[in-house]
């Protein structure tokens, strides 16, 4: 089947998401939001002071030669949790294209973002870029947790995906603190090498970016890296560093998306703990 066929002949969709959240009286709200179909805001909800945010993509996935670009802006004070419904869904491309997603968080004094999407699923001949944008300002706290899995593998797909780009700059101020950049391209490179992939599939990474990090907040996830306890069946290996500045960066890999799911959970809620007082957001424990 040529490649987009399952869903008809159709042209190249770009699709915008932007949204602005300010904080009045200790709570944060939506202050301003636009977008354009198939991305949205489904729902916008208070936690503690806090602020959810939850992204529906009413399509079946990126399709080939689809762009999103989704915008968040985090006001003074602010705080804000973002997800989204399901597993970003990469579909096959034909040579030469692909599919993008584009965000940009732009976090001003004393604002929080945390963002936790569902992991990215990229299915047999799928090339996506994916680009992450940060900017901070002094006080401000930016965390994200992401999954990347190598196919539908109960289908037997398993790095048969074309190509996967990523990459993240997170800047403090004008200031260029971290750069990242990744590119897998399963049938050009030997992932099942020793010292590569080697035996796992799997890839997570749990970042923290802001000046109030400190190397007691490395060690409090480097505790929850040790005492993990890993699923039968499933290894899991994970290291933590901390960046050049302001930063601290974990990557975790194993055989299924689950256990690095669990494993991201409970990062995230050590560092919600540790950096910023505060317990697990408990409708997104399972």
């Amino acid at each position: 089947m040529k490649a987009g066929a399952e869903y008809g002949d159709r042209r190249s969709r770009s699709s915008v998401l932007r949204a602005s959240f300010a904080s009045q009286q200790g709570q944060t709200f939506v202050s301003h939001k636009f977008h354009t179909a198939p991305i949205k805001i489904a729902k916008a909800f208070p936690l503690s002071g806090q602020l959810g945010i939850i992204v529906m993509d009413v399509s079946p996935g990126l399709l080939d030669g689809d762009r999103y670009e989704l915008d968040w802006v985090a006001e003074p004070s602010s705080h804000v949790m973002i997800t989204n419904q399901s597993y970003t869904k990469v579909h096959p491309s034909t040579p030469g294209r692909g599919s993008s997603m584009r965000q940009t968080f732009i976090l001003e004094e004393a604002a929080v973002i945390e963002h936790m999407p569902e992991p990215i699923m990229l299915y047999k001949d799928a090339a996506l870029h994916n680009d992450t944008l940060v900017r901070l300002q002094a006080g401000s706290v930016w965390l994200q947790a992401d999954v990347l899995c190598p196919g539908r593998t109960l289908r037997g797909e398993r790095f048969d995906y074309r190509c996967y780009r990523n990459s993240l700059s997170v800047h403090y101020g004008e200031e260029l603190i971290f750069s990242q950049r990744q590119r897998i391209e399963p049938a050009k490179q030997a992932l099942a090498a020793p010292g590569c992939w080697d035996e796992m599939t799997h890839w997570a990474t749990f970042y923290i970016f802001s000046d109030l990090v400190n190397s007691n907040h490395l060690e409090q996830l480097q505790k929850k890296l040790d005492s993990f306890a890993a699923p039968d069946g499933h290894a899991v290996i994970a290291g933590a560093s901390m960046t050049q500045r302001f930063g601290i960066a974990v990557s975790a890999a194993s055989t299924a998306a689950w256990p690095l799911q669990q494993l991201m959970k409970e990062l995230w809620a050590e560092a919600r703990a540790g950096l910023l007082g505060k317990p697990p957001l408990r409708f997104l424990q399972g």
